[in-house]
């Protein structure tokens, strides 16, 4: 891959605005994606995904809270959102079906129903 492309790259990356500040950025040469972590101030893993390389968000993306626990979990195609989101919280799990970036469907459940225990 050129250099210079890469060094685009991570310049574009670098202005997204996140409020992590630390971030682990590596090409999957098999995916030719750009692998990336981020992490809260407490060293935690906030986000894990991959980017193509004109910074586009692609596959699966999860998001953590600081103690770790899963929040989000999402998927795009090559920036839009796509498939099924899940957001969970203290009380809820919301599904949340994308098709080419549009709300198909939104279904909720509360920690009562087993679907909603998350790790």
């Amino acid at each position: 891959m050129n250099k210079n492309v890469l060094l685009l790259f991570v310049l574009l990356i670098s202005m997204v605005s996140f409020a992590q500040q630390e971030r682990k950025l590596e090409l999957n040469k098999d995916t030719n994606l750009i692998d990336v972590t981020y992490y809260h101030d407490n060293g935690m893993v906030s986000q894990i995904g991959a980017y193509t390389l004109d910074g586009k968000l692609h596959g699966e993306w999860f998001s953590f809270n600081t103690e770790g626990k899963k929040s989000i979990s999402a998927n795009y195609d090559n920036g839009k959102k796509v498939g099924k989101w899940f957001y969970w919280n203290d009380t809820t799990l919301t599904e949340v079906d994308y098709t080419n970036n549009a709300v198909t469907s939104i279904t909720e459940w509360d920690n009562k129903t087993s679907v909603a225990i998350h790790n």
